[in-house]
């Protein structure tokens, strides 16, 4: 069995040296143990303890929590809410306990729903926690015992085992076929070969051969290494410590809300307290009454029911967006994916599959395709087009034979998923045998040559069905070449080899990203029991080569192309080698093979912040990435306008994830620190959830412009009638209690509808809308205005006339009421659409919730109008069967006006 050693002559403990080692991966392993005053027989029990008191033990810090209060209180940081609160205290003050308790209801709910939906909001960290070792096997006092992973220090000697999680990062002196999943931390689809061998000081994370990572997993063989730095100083721990530095921002909604709320709150004010000069110095109006207006015209213009709405639209879209595999633990989540710009998505697991697949098969008989991806074994092995069958093709035969039975993996199908038990290549050989119909199970397996790093091949001796005994070899094809002066021919009979051809589409395979293996085989003698490695150099005969690639998801390929479509650039960012990751890349459609150009983490590592802004935006691919790397590229778009989704399912992706605008984590192959890390995680690990989810956002956003721009008008109207009675001299149409009446009403029933509207044609035909933009744009200001005035006019004109036809006062404020919840009430299928036309019978039962609220509306507003205790809280009166036709001709009259302003805005949009 071959390993790698190195030998180094016992060196005393001193008491003065230093604990940590920089960069230790481009130190020789004597030189790291001499920096660490250890050698190979470890430290003594009373050195590991003096270490460990000085430099704390092996786990990472915990952070200081918020509390409950905290996390619940600040869901009352907002603008519009502090307008709410105040509009609750003012109504205390006047003794309208009603509207106080209404109020303040409405605020408490919103709190409560925010707060349980991000209860979960800073558990990244715990999350990387849970990866840590438990244990360790120490040499303590010249002896091999079982220590507490988190009371190893630097300077302490560890063995590792297949199976094991490395327990610190650990600079390695000796290593026997040593293989690490490290795709956590870098992303590469494969374990990584180890050794002893120093590297370049500059070297990322994937390139450092010589060092284990806390946190990673022993995939094969064993080794020994000595701890280089444990607990927040591993490279575990400086990804931890990024996470909890990363500054994360607002989301678009949120920063559009808070600006908007702004505004409000200025208007409302400054017209308040216009009503209250205009009242007293023109009409010399009594300053209680003007006070208790200029009180009734700010709960008219507040949108009370807006946070409600606002938060149920979002929930509502969490429960659609779960339905598409997509688990949403923010709120805000939902809306920001509707405006990206930009996803950046990690390759391995994400938008390809994680599972290694055999993809060719190179004989001398032609270039076989494989069809088919993962360890499902469903696929077909086919020539020129046509099935190739084992029986027809010998030469295809003998490669899949030693695919697999040279091979100690397993595949096998578990809860409905298909997975391997052992490396992820040889998963990829034994399911192309599954799918060649080949059953390795009959061949007797005699002995064997396993996989060695130095040789970079395998061999078993096996028996046939027949009875014949035959070598079989797989490994890197130039160490297979090396050993071969035959090949099989076409027709099935050895011939001499022909290294050009073979070297050729070798080339070839690895161009396209493969991962090129060949096999071998020579028949021997029945009385062969034993396998040497120089049975491996006499007569062996070359038989072909496999590429082998962790394949793309083709629902990702079409999603991509969706969202190319919807003006969304998409952009990967992965630990995997330049070559693979462009030859993704082009299959993705993320570029054309002649244009598209890859980045790698050296060139972003060399790059200016400045630099890095046009790099960011001009490439589509970024290779060989570490997590500092992934958050510089995520940062630098964001400078540039851009709003980010960063998706992942790695630990090295998790600062990225926390910074971006929405994070995007894999729900069945991501880490625990990476699904805390995002906002949302996606339960089947699918790159076309995404898309989905992008196209519910959007909806999302229409159907929370469409709730504003139906609530607003309604504020608007009643503010308009308060304020022009204050300014004209005319008694109140409304009183406060009215106002609150309307405005929670239409809001818990029309407004709401709204929330269940489906996606308008095309949504995802559009460019996204451009970041910073307000919520409320100008043509919706247009309609908004004209809506207040159609409502606001024909209530006071109501209003005015029947008191001139000497109808009680009560009776006209009923009316005023009544004319305001109808023509709401119709305004609300204009609000519908924002642009489309609302005048088509195809699309009035397309949201059956807008005609269920309308009914419920007009029962709650008969009670309003004929219920006596209704009478009594609200100041109403029975009103006339004419009444109602009136208040229903203005309704009809708004609708057909507000169509008509529809389609004037589509013939100039059309002409512009």
């Amino acid at each position: 069995m071959a390993s790698n050693k190195t030998e180094c002559d016992p060196m005393p403990q001193t008491q003065n040296r230093s604990l940590q080692i920089d960069k230790p991966h481009a130190l020789a392993s004597d030189e790291a143990l001499s920096q660490l005053s250890v050698n190979e027989t470890g430290l003594s029990s009373e050195e590991a303890e003096r270490r460990l008191a000085e430099i704390g033990p092996n786990r990472l810090p915990t952070p200081a929590k918020e509390g409950l209060l905290k996390r619940f209180f600040k869901h009352f940081h907002d603008v519009l809410i502090y307008i709410l609160i105040a509009a609750a205290a003012i109504t205390a003050l006047l003794g309208h306990w009603i509207d106080t308790a209404v109020i303040l209801g409405v605020v408490v709910i919103n709190a409560i729903i925010g707060f349980i939906q991000e209860g979960k909001a800073e558990e990244a960290l715990e999350g990387i926690r849970k990866m840590l070792s438990l244990h360790a096997q120490a040499s303590r006092d010249g002896q091999w015992t079982e220590v507490e992973a988190d009371a190893l220090v630097p300077g302490d000697i560890v063995r590792l085992r297949s199976g094991d999680r490395v327990p610190a990062d650990l600079r390695l002196i000796e290593t026997t076929n040593l293989r690490i999943e490290e795709s956590a931390l870098t992303g590469e689809s494969v374990p990584t070969d180890k050794n002893t061998d120093q590297v370049e000081a500059d070297a990322g994370v994937g390139d450092r051969f010589g060092m284990a990572f806390s946190g990673t997993m022993v995939a094969a063989g064993r080794g020994l290494g000595v701890v280089t730095a444990t607990g927040p100083n591993t490279e575990l721990g400086r990804i931890n410590r990024m996470i909890s530095e990363v500054q994360t921002l607002q989301t678009p909604l949120t920063r559009q809300m808070a600006e908007f709320s702004k505004v409000l709150s200025v208007v409302i004010v400054g017209l308040a307290a216009l009503m209250l000069v205009v009242g007293f110095t023109v009409h010399d109006f009594p300053l209680s009454d003007l006070f208790l207006a200029a009180i009734g015209f700010a709960v008219a213009a507040i949108p009370e029911g807006l946070p409600a709405i606002l938060t149920i639209t979002l929930a509502l879209g969490v429960q659609r967006m779960a339905q598409r595999n997509a688990i949403t633990r923010k709120l805000t989540a939902v809306e920001t994916l509707g405006a990206v710009t930009v996803i950046c998505s990690d390759k391995t697991g994400t938008l390809t599959k994680n599972e290694m697949t055999a993809r060719h098969v190179v004989t001398r008989g032609g270039f076989f395709d494989v069809s088919g991806t993962g360890y499902q074994p469903e696929g077909d092995i086919t020539l020129d087009g046509q099935a190739a069958d084992l029986s027809q093709h010998a030469h295809l035969h003998a490669v899949v034979e030693v695919a697999g039975v040279a091979n100690d993996t397993h595949v096998a199908e578990e809860d409905g998923q298909w997975k391997v038990t052992g490396e992820p290549t040889e998963g990829a050989l034994r399911t192309l045998a599954h799918k060649a119909g080949f059953d390795a199970d009959s061949h007797e397996r005699h002995a064997s040559i396993p996989f060695e790093s130095t040789n970079k091949f395998m061999a078993t001796l096996n028996s046939r069905p027949d009875g014949q005994r035959r070598i079989l070899l797989k490994g890197a094809p130039d160490r297979l070449l090396d050993r071969c002066h035959k090949e099989l021919g076409a027709d099935g009979k050895p011939e001499p080899l022909d290294r050009a051809f073979w070297e050729d589409h070798i080339d070839k395979l690895s161009a396209e990203g493969l991962r090129v293996l060949a096999a071998a085989s020579r028949d021997v003698p029945d009385s062969k029991h034993q396998l040497e490695i120089e049975d491996l150099d006499q007569d062996m005969i070359f038989l072909g080569l496999i590429g082998i690639i962790d394949p793309p998801r083709p629902e990702a390929i079409k999603a991509i192309k969706s969202c190319h479509e919807a003006g969304i650039r998409v952009k990967m960012i992965t630990g995997d080698h330049a070559g693979t990751a462009r030859a993704i890349g082009i299959e993705m459609g993320l570029g054309k093979a002649d244009e598209l150009k890859v980045i790698s983490g050296a060139e972003i590592e060399a790059a200016n912040d400045e630099e890095l802004l046009q790099i960011a935006h001009d490439c589509d691919i970024f290779a060989r990435t570490s997590p500092e790397h992934k958050l510089r590229l995520v940062k630098a778009l964001q400078a540039r306008g851009e709003v980010v989704a960063m998706t992942g399912d790695g630990v090295n992706d998790a600062p990225a994830l926390k910074r971006a605008d929405v994070g995007v984590a894999m729900g069945i192959k991501g880490t625990e620190a990476t699904k805390e890390a995002a906002e949302i995680v996606l339960a089947d690990d699918n790159f076309s959830s995404i898309e989905r989810a992008v196209e519910e956002g959007r909806t999302i956003y229409d159907n929370l412009k469409k709730a504003i721009l139906f609530i607003l008008p309604t504020n608007g109207a009643q503010g308009l009638v308060m304020l022009t009675a204050v300014i004209f001299g005319l008694t109140l149409p409304l009183t406060p209690v009215q106002i609150l009446w309307v405005n929670m009403v239409v809001a818990v029933t029309l407004a709401l509808a709204l929330a269940f509207e489906p996606a308008e044609p095309g949504v995802m035909q559009r460019p996204p809308r451009k970041p910073g933009t307000s919520i409320m744009d100008r043509s919706m200001l247009i309609r908004l205005v004209i809506v207040s005035l159609l409502i606001g006019a024909a209530t006071i004109a109501m209003f005015e006339y029947e008191l001139v036809q000497g109808i009680e006062l009560d009776v006209a404020r009923t009316m005023a009421v009544n004319t305001l919840v109808i023509a709401q009430a119709f305004y609300l299928f204009n609000a519908r659409f924002l642009t489309e036309s609302s005048l088509n019978m195809k699309l009035l039962f397309t949201n059956r919730a807008a005609l269920i609220a309308v009914v419920i509306l007009m029962l709650l507003q008969l009670g309003f109008v004929y219920f006596p205790f209704m009478n009594v809280w609200f100041g109403t009166a029975a009103l006339e069967p004419r009444h109602w036709l009136v208040s229903l001709g203005i309704g009809l009259a708004v609708f057909l006006i507000i169509e008509a302003e529809k389609a004037w805005s589509r013939r100039r949009e059309a002409k512009a």
